[in-house]
């Protein structure tokens, strides 16, 4: 279905340092999410052919090459089987749904990570709200079909992409946190083995936290990071910022996927489900003193750390206010820029530190 005709004044001043403001004259739905019309350009998919187009991916297509003004892509609810990629010369676009139990992506496909991903975010000013993504090929609505093995629902590879309320669903390496620095707030991640991996800069907040483990057979026993950072410079790392953990069966908060790993569980809820000793070195040991994985002021069962791995780190308040404040990944304005643009306000759980 053609893409409705829209027109595009392009200021010629620079917004912030961040990109170009754009103002389009038609706009089509008023659809009362917050979202600036002077500003966005909006597309609208619709499985019943009510919208521009019926899939996703040909709406992503219809954007020009090196886009310089924010896109809005609405997606109203259904599920969507098909896989979803933005490119690396399509910045500023914005994926919005109708809720993240109402609006999915979903595809089956496994093994290798490049190429199995249901939906692959390659541009830098990425947004997401409201929407899910699944990789189905061992994580069928909740139920286990096949062998485990790789099968990446989402990889995130572009600079400031942030996901707001988004749901993430697979067992093995179910969201590929890449590279760039990320924010996601209340989202949902599920999965069993490396289910959130990458070498990221990235921010959790207030997120749930769903392991599988009993999924993982004979033993049940999963991990639920495995950071890649790689030298003593790398800034990435993964904060999990009040978030809560549960589930079934048994995981690692996390393993070391590269030398020097980095993670830290702030102020979250840690059920039963965490495995006492913690913490995992797996290709590493021996040089356990490059790892930083930490814990602080978390709440419930899994939080007793009596019998957490000796070299745990020990972080102090002034490290962890460094870790869990925006500032860690948002020095310039970022997050708040994007807010400011797709939305009249932000939301008043929203706020920079």
């Amino acid at each position: 279905m053609p893409l409705r005709r829209c027109f595009a004044v392009v200021f010629m001043s620079m917004i912030m340092g961040f990109g170009l403001g754009c103002n389009d004259t038609q706009w089509g739905l008023g659809l009362g999410q917050g979202f600036y019309e002077a500003s966005v350009r909006t597309i609208t998919v619709d499985q019943q052919g009510k919208g521009d187009f019926i899939t996703i991916q040909s709406a992503i297509d219809s954007i020009p090459s090196n886009n310089d003004c924010w896109v809005l892509i609405y997606v109203r609810r259904g599920t969507y089987g098909e896989k979803v990629t933005i490119p690396p010369d399509k910045p500023y676009v914005a994926l919005q749904g109708e809720g993240m139990k109402i609006t999915t992506i979903v595809w089956e496909d496994h093994d290798d990570p490049e190429q199995s991903a249901t939906f692959s975010s390659l541009a830098d000013n990425f947004v997401a709200r409201h929407i899910s993504f699944r990789n189905s090929y061992n994580n069928y609505f909740g139920h286990n079909r096949n062998a485990r093995t790789p099968a990446v629902a989402a990889r995130v590879f572009g600079d400031k992409s942030s996901f707001y309320s988004c749901g993430f669903f697979g067992l093995q390496d179910t969201l590929w946190d890449v590279q760039g620095r990320h924010y996601f707030k209340s989202c949902f991640i599920e999965g069993a083995v490396d289910f959130i991996f990458g070498s990221g800069q990235s921010i959790y907040e207030k997120c749930k936290i769903s392991v599988i483990a009993h999924n993982v057979q004979p033993v049940a026993v999963g991990f639920i990071t495995a950071q890649a950072r790689s030298s003593s410079t790398d800034p990435s790392a993964f904060i999990f910022k009040h978030c809560s953990v549960f589930g079934r069966g048994s995981a690692y908060l996390g393993r070391a996927w590269r030398a020097y790993s980095r993670v830290l569980f702030f102020n979250t809820f840690l059920s039963q489900v965490v495995h006492p000793q913690g913490w995992d070195a797996w290709g590493f040991t021996g040089h356990e003193g490059r790892i930083t994985f930490a814990e602080y002021g978390c709440k419930g069962r899994g939080s007793n750390t009596s019998q957490r791995v000796k070299w745990k780190r020990k972080l102090n308040h002034d490290m962890v206010a460094k870790f869990i404040s925006t500032s860690f990944i948002d020095k310039d304005g970022w997050l708040k820029w994007q807010m400011d643009q797709l939305f009249r306000s932000p939301p008043s759980h929203f706020t920079i530190p």
